[in-house]
């Protein structure tokens, strides 16, 4: 097998000599490639090496971003001043980088008023254009009618 790994001569050697190379230095012998001819072993502390490893994948999982979506939730008779103190709080929500869920539900028989629901949402979505931008146009899910709004990119 060949041999690789640190304060080490790479080389080819037999199981038996590269296990007690190994074991002289105090490490494990871990094969890397098995399908290579021969197969590939690095002597390193596999403790240590997992170890790394974790702190590797915690760390690119704390660099990942993190999606949060933020619900705006509208009656299909909503009122102007009610529209406009929504609107400045979906403006908010967007500059902070997060998504908006904007719905409308219609309760009992308001499920009539479907068009008021669909223009509520495009209203809201034209007057966002600047701080976002509409990823669908309104669809009826249901006794709600969804839109979801993604903040544009800062440059």
């Amino acid at each position: 097998m060949r041999l690789v790994g640190e304060d080490i001569e790479p080389g080819i050697f037999s199981f038996d000599e590269a296990l007690k190379i190994a074991k002289d230095l105090e490490l494990d012998l871990v094969e890397i490639v098995p399908n290579a001819e021969p197969p590939v072993c690095r002597v390193i502390d596999y403790k240590k090496f997992l170890y790394e490893h974790k702190k590797k994948q915690k760390e690119m999982k704390a660099k990942a971003t993190k999606i949060v979506v933020k619900e705006v939730r509208f009656g299909p008779n909503t009122d102007e001043h009610d529209f406009n103190f929504k609107l400045n709080h979906a403006k908010k929500f967007l500059q902070e980088g997060s998504k908006v869920k904007a719905f409308v539900f219609f309760k009992g028989r308001s499920i009539l008023f479907k068009d008021k629901g669909e223009i509520l949402l495009l209203k809201f979505a034209a007057e966002l254009e600047e701080y976002g931008k509409p990823e669908n146009l309104p669809e009826l899910e249901g006794k709600r009618m969804i839109m979801f709004l993604s903040p544009k990119k800062k440059k």
